[in-house]
């Protein structure tokens, strides 16, 4: 009898710990990802605050056989793992994204810098633009040197959890200062080129070739 109230103890002991997503694994506790919805004093909008927009809806990839193309003009192409891709160091920063649409949300946003990615590439002279496509179809690209020297980041998380399926996981681009249309989600491949007349989706349709929020819309 006494071997059964210890065993049930032991159950609801560990149904407790899965409850609030907590279990012991080799003397370290995992916990569940919280999204949080302030950063250094400044409130952020939750991440359902983003409208779906995109070409083909939703893109799910498997984490296990994705992975991410660097190529062009570079001496080590790359085909990085998720986890590989994840290696570099990670910065954190509150950026808004501002849509065509009129609504914008203010995220904190988790990632790796393309610049960290791109001296692991060894870009090479004569690279100016660079070109992101998508699990989808999607393209669009940005000058080399705004993402430089911005600090521009490859996000995989938002409000401290990895991105959804839905808001581009495995990577999304936070292309700041720059409209929505700018900030490639589900990247799959990322070339360094020097064809700044490239255009990108929405590009080829009229809209602006540098997407600043501060300028024309369109070309």
């Amino acid at each position: 009898m006494g071997k059964i109230i210890v065993m049930a103890l032991a159950l609801a002991v560990l149904a407790g710990a899965l409850a609030i997503g907590c279990v012991q694994q080799g003397g370290v506790a995992s916990l569940g990802s919280v999204e949080v919805r302030s950063y250094q004093g400044k409130d952020l909008s939750a991440i359902s605050g983003f409208q779906e927009n995109s070409i083909k809806g939703p893109q799910y990839i498997d984490e296990a056989s994705y992975r991410l193309e660097v190529n062009g003009l570079v001496g080590k192409p790359l085909n990085l793992t998720y986890d590989e891709a994840l290696a570099h160091q990670k910065y954190s920063k509150a950026v808004t994204l501002y849509c065509v649409e009129g609504w914008n949300v203010t995220i904190l946003w988790e990632g790796v810098l393309l610049s960290d990615i791109f001296k692991d590439a060894i870009v090479q002279q004569g690279a100016n633009t660079v070109i992101f496509r998508a699990y989808d179809g999607y393209s669009t690209s940005l000058p080399l040197d705004y993402i430089n020297s911005r600090n521009i980041i490859l996000a995989y998380k938002v409000n401290n959890v990895t991105l959804p399926p839905e808001r581009g996981f495995p990577f999304m681009v936070v292309a700041e200062d720059k409209y929505g249309y700018k900030w490639a989600k589900w990247v799959t491949s990322i070339e360094l080129s020097d064809n700044t007349s490239f255009r990108g989706y929405w590009e080829s349709a009229g809209y602006s070739q540098e997407g600043n929020t501060t300028g024309p819309l369109f070309n």
